[in-house]
């Protein structure tokens, strides 16, 4: 099911591409963007921050129990 919905042909791409400037606008979009580039950025500092508490605390598992 989802494999359908990621295969998009050249046709597709453009037909959303109009609908998106038909419902918001030229003047719109890099707002739109922005604020999508912005979340997307926030997203990843999240995740990134949460790799690093996890290698973290492996790492002070590990010193643990070498020092035993």
């Amino acid at each position: 099911m989802i494999h359908g919905f990621l295969n998009l042909g050249t046709g597709e791409i453009i037909l959303i591409v109009v609908v998106i400037l038909l419902l918001f606008g030229g003047r719109k979009i890099p707002e739109l963007m922005r604020g999508i580039g912005k979340g997307v950025r926030s997203f990843k500092d999240g995740l990134n921050e949460v790799t690093d508490e996890v290698n973290r605390k492996e790492d002070e598992s590990a010193r643990k129990e070498s020092d035993q």
